[in-house]
């Protein structure tokens, strides 16, 4: 853990301004302690799925920030709270997952995390650690400190009893049980994403009924993705941690225009002098493509490498603007892994979600090259050979490998 602590008032207000929606209650007043003594805060996250997108990093950026300023930062895994379903921004009741899931995606997660966090400087804790231990009791006390009427006020259960959707008794006490975290740990900050603002909120609640102790509130806000809606897996308009240094450049050279100061701002280190210089550039009107590519560059280089981010930019170059085919290092793996048993076979691979590359399939958007002969169904498509380059879409290019697992 980091023993220097930084009490300089310019970095304290740039962490508290760039990539910040809110400060609850005071921006002011979380300064001013900031810079006299080293603060516990946490970031909770529901390991509900196997990968980070760059929405994801949004907070897991803020939470560094903390962390290289020296306060005692926890990133809280919620094998706890995950097992109830957090239903922000769902109409429905989000599926509830076992301890081997939960485990499993977030060894995945850690993994992918790194690429934002030092983990030498962030302290990793469990809410299964305690809320698994709540007796009858327990729960009755914890309930008594809010009322339904408070609970009902998130947007989404307003939204469900508009549109006569059932809203379940566990989905309610999630809040609670979230903000119970902040009275275990006895923090003084939570972090998150806008979306999560009601839930953080009752652990300032219930940090002040328990601990009669402060706690702040910092929302970041949500990005958009490659189409300019929320940013998510279910919109297929995210760009994975872990994807190719190809993929990352092209999606990223797809964004709009106007995204391309607020990724600069949230996505990446770049000094805010220099982004002001890029803002006052698009507004008088010089070619937002040039920015974009320093944006794609600058994203992929910090989420790969120097030597991964100039192939990209070179692929892009060649393959989009120029409509040239890829030289053999612009060419992505796609790994096709084969499962088979006495009853089934099972499809995985690298890049897509099986529905996704069903889709594509469907579709025809995946070309064997150089012929460009259309590959309709996955069968097909299992039947090449380790590789096979393909195209898929207008602008990706991939050596398939086959692997067979029997």
């Amino acid at each position: 853990m980091s023993k220097t602590f930084n009490q300089d008032p310019q970095k304290i207000n740039e962490v508290l301004s760039r990539g910040v929606d809110t400060i609850l209650p005071k921006k002011e007043t979380l300064a001013k302690l900031m810079a006299e003594k080293k603060f516990t805060l946490y970031l909770g996250i529901d390991p509900t799925g196997n990968f980070l997108h760059l929405g994801h990093s949004v907070p897991l950026r803020k939470l560094q920030d903390f962390a290289e300023l020296g306060h005692r930062v926890i990133l809280l895994v919620g094998n706890g709270t995950v097992k109830i379903g957090d239903p922000t921004g769902r109409d429905d009741s989000r599926p509830v997952l076992t301890d081997q899931q939960i485990e499993e995606n977030f060894v995945n997660w850690k993994k992918q995390a790194s690429k934002i966090l030092d983990f030498d400087l962030i302290e990793i804790r469990h809410n299964g650690d305690w809320l698994d231990k709540l007796t009858y009791s327990n729960m009755i006390k914890l309930m008594a400190k809010t009322t339904v009427q408070q609970l009902m006020e998130r947007d989404m259960f307003q939204t469900r009893l508009k549109k006569g959707l059932p809203i379940f008794g566990h989905e309610i006490i999630y809040p609670l049980l979230q903000g119970y975290d902040s009275v275990v740990m006895d923090v003084d900050l939570e972090i998150g994403g806008t979306d999560q603002t009601f839930n953080m909120m009752m652990g300032r609640h219930l940090q002040s009924v328990y601990n009669q102790h402060e706690k702040w509130v910092l929302t970041v806000p949500l990005i958009e993705g490659t189409d300019g809606r929320k940013m998510g897996k279910s919109f297929n308009n995210f760009i994975a941690l872990t994807e190719n240094p190809i993929d990352i450049y092209g999606k990223l050279m797809r964004i709009n225009d106007q995204l391309i100061i607020k990724y600069f701002e949230l996505l990446t280190r770049v000094d805010l002098s220099h982004i002001a210089e890029i803002k006052q550039a698009l507004t008088a009107g010089e070619n937002p493509i040039t920015f974009k590519k320093e944006l794609a560059f600058t994203i992929t280089k910090e989420l790969h490498d120097q030597a991964a981010a100039t192939i990209a930019s070179e692929h892009f170059a060649k393959t989009i603007q120029n409509k040239e085919m890829p030289t053999a290092d612009q060419f992505a793996e796609l790994i096709l892994t084969i499962t088979k048993n006495e009853e089934s076979i099972r499809y995985q691979n690298n890049i897509f979600s099986n529905s996704e590359l069903n889709r594509l399939l469907e579709q025809g958007a995946i070309k064997v090259l150089p012929a460009q002969i259309v590959i309709k169904n996955l069968e097909s498509f299992a039947k090449l050979t380790s590789g096979t380059k393909l195209k898929i879409g207008k602008r990706r290019f991939y050596q398939l490998q086959i692997k067979q697992d029997n």
